[in-house]
């Protein structure tokens, strides 16, 4: 009897196209998700029976609730090095193997850019204008001599300083650990935290979502913006607190948004946000290219028949 696998989430129907699965195939039977499964019970009775399951970055959690309840469950496959939505402290004592992927680092750094123009140029707003016979609705912004902030200068933060940089854009930069020569090696100027809100046009997003993050950009920090300044978040929605988000976009308190996170994803039919204005909404796609999901793929292939040939790799310890 073949191993059941299970492909979880696969929006757009190309999991099995991006890589080669003739190898797992021979010696498994693989099922693909193409829509999320839901809550808790609805993917404890959907992945009854598997023995490996592979998901996609964080769009379906896997708490310490779950894990129990899928006793056939042996190895976990997530896309990416790390996956916050997995427990992987319950995983290792429930004995559950969890590997991750390879992962460019340039895709969400070039969406970051694009919801910046989005908003900046009035992309979206004046494409469909034209589509409704309106020409010409506003003005737009230039970027040049705008000065862009940072929240965090990893590896997409520092993308981020070197597209300001070729816009003509001062640059900042704070976090926690950042250190002045670590901002200047990135074309970018240490400031304070409250400096950075108060002196960015543009604000951009890029931390881990962690215990010390959650809720960093808060009614305070958005107080201390600009009426006219940008906020974009490509890293992890709960950074961000979006009730007080959308009441500072709703009030006019900043000038708009440009999202590819939320606390809650899907984004929900009735949320609050799609109705915000001077928004960009975009539905969690910033990994979501072509070469980006062949090399998820091609790694969870190899993750797999690492798994099944007893020499596990990519293993993300608890």
């Amino acid at each position: 009897m073949k191993i059941a696998i299970a492909v979880l989430d696969d929006y757009q129907q190309v999991a099995l196209k991006m890589a080669d699965w003739s190898a797992v195939a021979a010696r498994c039977d693989i099922t693909v998700f193409d829509r999320h499964l839901g809550d808790e019970d609805a993917v404890a009775r959907a992945l009854e029976g598997f023995e490996i399951v592979c998901v996609m970055r964080e769009r379906t959690p896997f708490t310490r609730e779950l894990l129990q309840r899928l006793p056939s469950l042996s190895l976990l496959v997530t896309t990416g090095a790390r996956n916050d939505s997995i427990d992987i402290a319950a995983a290792s004592e429930l004995g559950v193997l969890v590997c991750g992927t390879g992962a460019p680092g340039h895709a969400a750094s070039e969406l970051t850019w694009a919801l910046l123009l989005a908003l900046a140029k009035r992309i979206v707003v004046e494409e469909r204008a034209l589509r409704e016979q309106r020409w010409q609705t506003g003005l737009g912004l230039d970027l040049k001599g705008r000065t862009l902030g940072i929240l965090g200068l990893g590896r997409h933060g520092s993308n981020l300083a070197r597209y300001g940089a070729a816009f003509g854009m001062p640059v900042i930069a704070w976090s926690q650990n950042l250190t002045g020569e670590r901002a200047a090696e990135c074309g970018a100027t240490l400031v304070g935290r409250e400096q950075l809100f108060r002196d960015a046009d543009v604000l951009t997003i890029h931390l881990k979502l962690s215990e010390r993050t959650r809720g960093l950009v808060g009614a305070a920090e958005l107080a201390l913006m600009k009426p006219t300044a940008l906020l974009l978040n490509t890293s992890r929605g709960p950074i961000v607190d979006e009730s007080a988000l959308i009441d500072a976009l709703r009030e006019g308190r900043i000038a708009g948004a440009g999202l590819d996170v939320y606390d809650v994803e899907p984004l929900p039919a009735d949320h609050p946000l799609r109705d915000c204005p001077n928004t960009v909404l975009m539905p969690h796609v910033g990994y979501v290219t072509e070469e980006t999901y062949r090399m998820f793929f091609a790694d969870t292939v190899k993750a797999v028949l690492g798994y099944l040939d007893g020499k596990p790799v990519r293993v993300i310890a608890p």
